[in-house]
């Protein structure tokens, strides 16, 4: 089998290989390993593996004692389950006392996996739909505004005509019915305080978020470019999400991939309706209710934001906010990301009932998050373990 190809690591990256002190620390972090409990799904397996990897071919005492030995495919394959295992809810990274930059570690991981063929098939539809269909279902990408559809006012927004705000829906919120209510409480939200803005329908293609996180980020270059030309095409000054993903990959990787600045300001859509609020353009009724806020992984550790989530529901008269037991930077994930879900859906079941018995343990009424996937992983959750809380 072939040698691990040291170009998709960072200096730093090498250097945190050899960095870990096997304290062990991050362990009993990791929510899919809580479940699993399989050793090879741990950060510090993950990272013995691979340093093991390295050394065994490139060399070290035990390559000088006994010969350079390459991973095998069953290495290769052993190590593949585990580090898809993981979704990269970035709660090692946290804790680590050394201060190891984990979620870019896995993510140079996983190109590697990708470039050795050892990743899960399922994969491979999800990097044809968007190539295709430019979307992660593989439906005609004309169908993105199907969530429009029974407004009862539909403006110049879904015309795709210019604004100075762009709204990117994502591909979530624009082909499952189950999240169809977070675009249109959004745009309702947006007219309602009389913002410039506009959707880009049709023409918006995948932010390339999954493709990134599968390992795969040269598929997403096209993407990349897409969505950054449609957004200038109409002269916007700030493009907003109601997705963690799609703003952390705006944000953060589209100007890596493409290697300037975007020429607009990426914005998540919990910190523009906190502007909006304090600046007196919304005025929002009471709301008697007992609720809890769940931290997306992708919002809160991977992105940084967790005041302004808390600010818009601390804006809203009669709400009593009662925070979960682990919250904020150690917020326990969904098990929604990391495309765990594609491979190993019982897994984001069992981490997503932990999360909900956490929820259900504050005595609130409503569960809320800023992530549509954290809405579905946890609404089913919800579901299954017949736990009276509404999930919005």
């Amino acid at each position: 089998m072939r040698a691990p190809n040291l170009s998709h690591f960072t200096l730093r990256q090498m250097l945190e290989l050899w960095a870990c002190t096997r304290c062990g620390e991050c362990v009993q972090w990791c929510p899919t390993f809580a479940e699993a409990r399989r050793d090879e799904i741990t950060p510090l397996e993950k990272i013995t593996r691979f340093r093991g990897f390295v050394t065994g071919a490139y060399g070290g005492f035990v390559a000088r004692l006994l010969g350079r030995r390459p991973p095998s495919e069953e290495d290769w394959e052993d190590f593949s389950r585990g580090l898809y295992d993981c979704t990269l809810c970035g709660r090692c990274r946290v804790v680590c006392p050394v201060g190891i930059e984990t979620r870019p570690l896995w993510l140079a991981m996983r190109e590697q996996a990708v470039e050795v063929g050892k990743y899960p098939a399922a994969f491979d539809a999800l990097r044809r739909h968007i190539a295709e269909s430019h979307n992660i279902t593989g439906e005609p990408n004309e169908g993105r505004l199907s969530w429009a559809e029974n407004l009862e006012r539909v403006g110049k927004w879904a015309e795709g005509l210019g604004g100075r705000v762009v709204y990117f829906v994502g591909c979530v919120a624009s082909f499952y019915p189950m999240a169809y209510g977070i675009p249109q409480s959004f745009v309702g939200v947006l007219e309602k305080a009389g913002v410039d803005f506009t959707v880009l329908g049709g023409e918006e293609w995948c932010c390339g978020f999954p493709l990134i996180i599968a390992g795969m980020r040269e598929a997403a270059v096209e993407c990349a470019r897409h969505n950054v030309e449609a957004v200038r095409r109409r002269g916007a000054e700030v493009l907003v999400s109601t997705c963690p993903s799609c703003y952390h990959t705006f944000k953060h990787d589209y100007p890596r991939i493409l290697g300037e600045p975007l020429g607009f300001e990426v914005v998540h859509a919990t910190r523009f309706l906190a502007e909006l609020l304090e600046s007196g353009r919304l005025k929002p009724h009471p709301f008697e209710a007992r609720v809890t806020y769940h931290d997306p992984c992708d919002l809160g550790r991977n992105s940084g934001i967790y005041k302004e989530p808390r600010r818009v529901i601390a804006a809203i008269p009669g709400v009593e906010m009662i925070e979960m037991e682990e919250t904020g930077e150690y917020a326990l994930c969904c098990g929604g990301g990391g495309d765990v879900e594609m491979g190993n859906p019982e897994l984001v079941s069992a981490v997503a009932r932990r999360r909900i018995r956490q929820a259900e343990a504050t005595g609130a009424k409503y569960l809320l998050s800023a992530c549509q996937q954290c809405k579905r992983t946890l609404l089913r959750a919800a579901r299954a373990e017949k736990v009276r809380m509404r999930v919005m």
